[in-house]
């Protein structure tokens, strides 16, 4: 089992990037966190991976940290659940929203996801509900469930819906609107303050739609 590999970045295509380990390269299926801090080209990389084997082919799919690769791991254990989709749930939701999305029963946001269905959506929040303890177990500091205080859940999800409309990634949106609802203390600000909040947060750190 290959757990981990360090090298160089040679190419990235979509979510599949090649890593030259000593003159090998590996093709790796990556998560959005990767993408989002991936160096130049030629420059040192190392990603934390989970290898897949199956008849007709052998899957390495690659991580930021150790705790988002357990994340993956735990989210491949629930039932319907394969490596592609298990990825696809990393890159498009961080804890904060599938804690929020699960204790609202929200199945219409987990269709926003990649590859979910009607039928999917329905299934994985039977199992959500059951497991997302264990989910948060696996959170490092990059992947902790941010605490939105006393911010009402449907302004935080109008607010992230402003942003994913904006094409933001619902992942990246999410993150932004949670940090900024948290700096709000105990006052109760609207979708539209927290837009405003996400939207200097994204020009100041770079990141554009």
């Amino acid at each position: 089992m290959i757990a981990q590999l360090q090298g160089s970045l040679v190419a990235l295509d979509d979510t599949m990037l090649v890593l030259d380990v000593q003159g090998v390269g590996y093709e790796v299926e990556v998560s959005a966190n990767v993408i989002g801090a991936l160096p130049l080209s030629g420059e040192p990389l190392t990603l934390h991976t989970h290898m897949v084997v199956r008849e007709d082919a052998q899957l390495l799919f690659g991580f930021h940290s150790r705790p988002e690769r357990d994340l993956f791991r735990a989210f491949i254990r629930i039932n319907g659940v394969g490596p592609k989709l298990g990825l696809a749930l990393i890159s498009s939701l961080d804890l904060s929203a599938l804690a929020r999305i699960v204790a609202n029963n929200d199945v219409a946001a987990l269709t926003r996801v990649p590859g979910v269905g009607k039928k999917t959506a329905e299934r994985l929040m039977l199992e959500l509900k059951s497991r997302i303890d264990t989910l948060t177990q696996h959170a490092g500091p990059e992947l902790s469930v941010v605490s939105v205080g006393s911010v009402a859940v449907s302004v935080v999800q109008e607010a992230e819906d402003a942003l994913i409309a904006l094409g933001y990634k619902p992942h990246d949106a999410s993150k932004a609107v949670a940090a900024i609802a948290a700096e709000q203390g105990e006052e109760e600000p609207t979708a539209e303050a927290l837009v405003r909040g996400a939207l200097r947060m994204f020009a100041n750190t770079g990141n554009v739609s």
